[in-house]
């Protein structure tokens, strides 16, 4: 029987809790904002508070016998193709290790693109489970990373048999994106399931013209986070499950492990609005969506200094097999400057933020939100900061070291490097130490550095000089990076 996508579980429940006039003696202890400070009101208006409500016992009964939260992610499954979907108000962080620790358990293999995110990382530190990396595809010229295709994994699983399945990030948070049905048709005639960092990718499943969505692909489990592209509210994150590979109660369990047991049940409502937004109107949202990006794009390529990236850019042999368009992805080198200089410029001078900036780089993601007005906006900015380019030339630039410098040698499992004996050396000493901590320049948040591998002097030397250039590395212990964190008894 089809579902009514007309329903909002969570969000009808959160009206008929508000309709009842229900009294609380629980948390939380602002009492739907009576008690909230009212400086604090003013700001965040009372209806965020008023949507702030216990999910067992307030939105629902103390034995959740309503089943609101299971209603509203039987209908997201629904919309996305998937058998089961989780919501989690975690983010995509908890989300990936959840995945992770449904396929591997402590000292077993998985094979892992090694342009993962940081937080796949801290699941291998947190499980113990030993990384096999699958290089992605770098374009030298562009010093750029594409996910690894599908022979690379084939290669891969030729090279450890035993690997209990792979994960891999796509679309990136540049908008390339892998051949993900035929990378799927490598794990499974192997009977290994892939999960898929889709992060990027909750608006996928609602236009034909957009790559394909993972679970349209074959993956086994896929993780999106809602508030990227689609509208749910930051934290808001869905992992869906396919196939018979892994057992969704086992899913659960690991994420239940991770999860919080006060859930927000504004996110939820997030989530749930979302579902009925896309699975209504999303074709309708997203035709505007791709039309106005065409146009933004073919505007930016018009302005001296600019480049978008494009299909010829990213994709092809050895590169991308496929790209979202929505990421709009500008090179500004030839205005001679950095892609930090121009994002801060932007923020300082035009009040524009950008969603990333790298050594070349800037990236001004479009979703369905947009409209001509924020895309003039967007482009009298460009413009403006094009024409102050004299301005930006002068200050450090990025030393970045070629693909095959970027690639260090993992020593031992991060789990290991990260909860053994460390101490903190000078950055002109660190090289042949193995480092103790991650060094992540962020966003996108994909690491330099791991836990276990052998810094050189290349890579020490790259995020040294992006960080005076103005590189944030914020989870390095010295976010400076005048020290680093290592290994204690790695020496010999």
């Amino acid at each position: 029987m089809a579902l009514d996508h007309s329903r909002a579980p969570v969000l009808e429940a959160l009206a008929e809790y508000h309709a009842a006039q229900e009294l609380s003696y629980a948390p939380p202890g602002h009492k739907q904002a009576r008690g909230a400070d009212p400086r604090v009101r003013k700001i965040l208006g009372d209806a965020a508070f008023y949507g702030d409500v216990l999910a067992s016992g307030g939105l629902d009964d103390r034995l959740t016998r309503h089943q609101v939260l299971e209603r509203a992610e039987e209908l997201m499954a629904d919309a996305v193709h998937a058998t089961h979907t989780f919501f989690s108000t975690c983010g995509s962080s908890l989300s990936v290790k959840a995945a992770m620790l449904s396929v591997a358990h402590p000292h077993e293999k998985l094979l892992i693109g090694r342009d993962a995110h940081k937080s796949v990382v801290s699941g291998l530190i947190l499980a113990g489970i030993q990384p096999v990396w699958v290089e992605p595809r770098w374009d030298a010229e562009l010093h750029l990373a594409h996910p690894p295709s599908a022979a690379d994994f084939e290669a891969a699983f030729d090279a450890v048999p035993d690997a209990k399945g792979a994960l891999i990030t796509s679309p990136t948070p540049y908008g390339s994106c892998a051949d993900l049905h035929a990378i799927a048709d490598v794990c499974h005639r192997r009977g290994r399931p892939l999960v898929v960092d889709e992060a990027w990718g909750a608006h996928l499943p609602f236009h034909p013209d957009l790559p394909t969505w993972a679970m349209d692909a074959g993956a086994d489990v896929c993780v999106t986070s809602i508030h990227k592209m689609g509208s749910g509210l930051e934290q808001g994150s869905v992992f869906h499950l396919q196939g018979d590979l892994i057992d969704p109660a086992l899913l659960k369990t690991r994420a239940d492990l991770l999860g919080t047991t006060s859930p927000s049940v504004l996110i939820y409502a997030g989530l749930d609005g979302w579902r009925r937004q896309m699975a209504q109107q999303g074709r309708a949202l997203l035709d505007g969506a791709l039309r106005l990006a065409t146009r933004v794009r073919a505007a930016i390529e018009e302005i001296d200094g600019l480049h978008v990236h494009d299909r010829a850019d990213f994709c092809g042999p050895g590169l991308a097999d496929d790209l979202d368009p929505l990421p709009v992805v500008i090179d500004v080198s030839r205005l001679d400057t950095t892609g930090y200089r121009v994002a801060d410029w932007l923020r300082t001078h035009r009040k524009v933020d950008v969603h990333l900036a790298d050594h070349r780089r800037i990236n001004t993601q479009l979703t369905h939100a947009d409209d001509h007005g924020t895309a003039e906006a967007l482009l009298e900015a460009l413009k403006a900061v094009s024409a102050a380019a004299p301005d930006l030339r002068s200050g450090p630039r990025v030393d970045v070291p070629a693909p095959s410098l970027l690639r260090l040698e993992q020593k031992c499992l991060p789990r290991d490097a990260f909860f053994g004996c460390t101490e903190d050396v000078p950055v002109q000493d660190a090289a042949g130490r193995v480092a103790a901590e991650m060094l992540t320049p962020y966003p996108p948040g994909i690491p330099t550095v791991l836990p276990g591998e052998l810094l050189t002097e290349p890579v020490l030397r790259y995020l040294r000089t992006g960080i005076e250039a103005g590189m944030n590395v914020p989870d390095a212990v010295d976010t400076q990076l005048n020290t680093v964190r290592v290994m204690k008894n790695d020496k010999g």
